[in-house]
């Protein structure tokens, strides 16, 4: 499975990774090396898993990347609610980031689903 680049729940989550990046790049530069770092390991995390399993030798292998890409995805949507509640990124930011989340997940777990381990 060497062609990742083809899948698209890793498109997509390389597209949410750019737009976090460019939402981040707003956050106040009191949380470069808090917030703002988790945030962009967390969404940095889900293509690159996604990616690093897919050159795995065994379904089995690239369905534990896909569980810690999975695993990303939600500790990336609590980054996120915490910077609503903290008010560095709107409610319509984080409802439209949620949304394409949960798209991703979604996928995600079909593509788990999918390789019968």
């Amino acid at each position: 499975m060497n062609r990742f680049k083809e899948l698209l729940v890793w498109q997509k989550a390389i597209d949410l990774a750019v737009e976090v990046y460019k939402i981040t790049e707003k956050l106040p530069e009191e949380e470069r090396y808090g917030l703002i770092s988790q945030i962009n390991r967390s969404v940095i995390s889900i293509p690159s898993n996604i990616a690093e399993g897919a050159g795995r030798n065994t379904a089995k292998e690239f369905n534990n990347f896909l569980g810690i890409a999975q695993g990303s995805s939600f500790e990336l949507d609590i980054q996120l609610i915490i910077s609503n509640r903290l008010d560095f990124i709107t409610t319509e930011d984080y409802q439209k980031f949620e949304k394409r989340l949960e798209h991703i997940q979604n996928m995600i777990a079909k593509l788990k689903m999918s390789l019968n381990v």
